[in-house]
């Protein structure tokens, strides 16, 4: 989830530069308030054979058919809310469950994928934006409806840690599969780190650590109306470590030293996007840049798997006093104006730039270790163009997955 302006090689760049591609899939136009609403740009995709597919192979097929059935049922909003929020917890818990090996793998999909859970999501807005319920349910009452299913579905309301003493504490996040409209196969490393790890314990230095996540989608607006902080903000206070975790680079994985205020507008997961300041809270206090207090050293210097990590330092600014784009390999310059975070100007870039900024506000920076992670990107087997999955593919999901909870192990241990 990284500009395309970023030099990733090959099939990295090929992946990111389809962000600003045309769009392939488009909505219908708006409904009238208060009625059924069409589908957006992203549920329109979910008829394609790919997803049909993976919903099939994982038994996934069977969750929005279910939560139509529910919906019918209720007589009032209120109805409606208790069996939004019941399905969308249940349809996050049932996605944790099965990566983690509790309960039937529903097909022969492998039960690391995070594909099921996006497209199982969809399946469950798309019938909600369509619904037709017996009482009146105006357009604002739906769309509350619509964002209680994405923040418990994603795990977003799910964040709890024990109480007492002797367990670290960290929170991870992931996102959703992204560039559908160039691979519709594709799914996200980040998005099954975090179904891997929820409320999972991992061995540290220091001692045990116990890890809760949530998924973010690909879309702008999103980010644009608060969710990152939204979701984050209780939690921050109470962790001994946070990280931000995406797809990035071919064959490698980043700690991302310098995170950037500006968004590069390339298409998202709705085909939307403008080039503009990340929009936040209280603009006038905005800083530029952003860093991590991850323990970067360590973690670059740890044996944590087979791809190699790096501490990646590069940013692209706009210097003081100039009005062109410069990279720099080593940071920003004092009073710059940026471009692209080291993490790019995409999505990911900007949740680490969000949590990050969070953790400054909340008064953290100097007592909360957070930053991003990029791996690499997930790539199939030589000369796969049709197979939602193959040997290769799962073997580096597995293998990304692996890698991420034992940087978080080393992060947790470093810290003490």
């Amino acid at each position: 989830m990284i500009s395309p302006r970023v030099r990733i090689g090959v099939l990295g760049l090929a992946l990111l530069t389809a962000l600003s591609s045309p769009a392939t899939a488009t909505a219908a136009g708006p409904a009238d308030p208060g009625s059924a609403a069409p589908p957006t740009v992203e549920e329109l995709r979910l008829d394609g054979a790919a997803p049909q597919e993976i919903l099939r192979r994982s038994g996934f097929d069977s969750v929005a058919p279910a939560f139509a059935r529910a919906l019918e049922r209720a007589r009032s909003y209120a109805e409606a809310r208790r069996v939004v929020q019941r399905e969308g917890s249940a349809l996050w818990r049932r996605a944790v469950d099965r990566v983690q090996g509790r309960g039937p793998a529903g097909g022969d999909l492998s039960r690391d994928d995070d594909r099921p859970l996006y497209w199982a999501r969809l399946g469950m807005t798309r019938e909600l934006r369509g619904w037709e319920p017996r009482f009146e349910l105006d357009a604002e009452r739906r769309a509350r409806l619509i964002d209680t299913l994405e923040q418990t579905s994603r795990g977003q309301t799910a964040i709890r840690y024990p109480r007492g003493k002797g367990l670290k504490r960290v929170l991870v996040t992931g996102f959703d599969p992204f560039t559908l409209d160039r691979d519709i196969r594709i799914s996200n490393p980040s998005g099954a780190v975090a179904l891997a790890l929820d409320g999972t314990v991992i061995e540290t230095a220091s001692g045990p650590a116990r890890v809760e996540t949530a998924v973010f989608p690909v879309r702008w607006r999103d980010f644009t109306d608060g969710t990152v902080e939204r979701a984050l903000r209780p939690h921050l206070p109470e962790v001994d470590l946070f990280t931000t975790v995406s797809q990035g680079r071919v064959g490698r994985i980043d700690v991302e030293r310098t995170n950037g205020a500006w968004r590069g507008g390339f298409g998202d997961n709705e085909n939307t996007g403008r080039p503009e300041t990340v929009p936040v809270s209280d603009p006038a206090s905005q800083p530029q840049w952003t860093s991590t207090t991850l323990p970067y050293a360590a973690i670059v210097a740890a044996q944590t798997g087979r791809f190699p990590v790096y501490d990646n330092t590069a940013v692209t600014e706009i210097p003081a006093g100039g009005t062109e784009p410069v990279q720099r390999p080593d940071g920003p310059t004092p009073g710059s104006t940026a471009r692209a975070g080291g993490g790019g100007d995409y999505l990911s870039n900007e949740i680490a730039y969000r949590a990050t900024l969070l953790r400054d506000r909340l008064g953290l920076h100097d007592t909360l270790p957070g930053g991003h992670v990029h791996t690499p990107v997930l790539e199939f087997g030589a000369g796969n163009t049709t197979e939602v999955t193959d040997p290769r593919f799962v073997r580096n999901r597995l293998d990304i997955v692996a890698q991420v909870r034992a940087i978080v192990s080393v992060a947790v241990g470093a810290k003490g």
